[in-house]
């Protein structure tokens, strides 16, 4: 996805040979246009896969979620990472470790929002490790749902998330796959999957 590409590379900064900071357009502030290509991306990668629910985890991932489940028409469920007075039971948990973040997480979502007939489609803004994914995957799993695939916005594919993932058998779709992060570049894999 260009758009999304040319973002990384003007407004991202690279901190570290691992963590890139990319909260100018996706994770604080947000891009409202580049976040309606992008849910209409994902769609076109995930558009025969009857989808009933999008799912994410708060916070980074409510932007692009929101605007693929805008335009589907389904509704777009959040895993909490922490429980309010509102939510004590009736709850789907899973555990989630946050490598940036450096803790652990009970993320939560109510099992009012999730049935056994729905198909769900995972969104997240970031993939490294896989760990919230996983997470998510659990939580669907709990709940006898279906998981139609997994997207993310941006993956950092010389982290292990991918194939974590992928042994769980489920589709996995990448936005911008960055295969490294040196000095202040950014290297994408060539065989970043181009819609046309």
């Amino acid at each position: 996805m260009e758009q999304l590409r040319k973002a990384i590379e003007e407004r991202g900064s690279v901190l570290s040979d691992r963590v890139i900071k990319v909260d100018e357009f996706l994770n604080h502030q947000i891009d409202t246009d580049l976040m309606v290509e992008i849910g209409r991306e994902f769609i076109k990668r995930f558009q025969d896969a009857g989808i009933t629910k999008v799912l994410t985890i708060e916070t980074s991932g409510i932007a692009p979620s929101f605007m693929a489940a805008h335009e589907l028409g389904v509704p777009l469920v959040f895993a909490r990472k922490k429980k309010s007075l509102t939510m004590r039971d009736h709850l789907y948990t899973s555990q989630v470790y946050s490598y940036t973040k450096e803790e652990t997480n009970q993320i939560t979502v109510s099992k009012d929002f999730l049935k056994s007939d729905d198909r769900v489609l995972i969104i997240d803004d970031i993939l490294a490790n896989g760990e919230a994914a996983l997470g998510l995957v659990d939580v669907i799993e709990q709940s006898k749902a279906s998981i139609v695939g997994i997207g993310f916005v941006i993956e950092k594919s010389f982290q292990d998330g991918r194939q974590k993932i992928e042994e769980t058998g489920y589709q996995v779709e990448s936005l911008a796959r960055i295969q490294s992060l040196e000095g202040s570049s950014v290297t994408f894999l060539d065989e970043i999957k181009e819609e046309v």
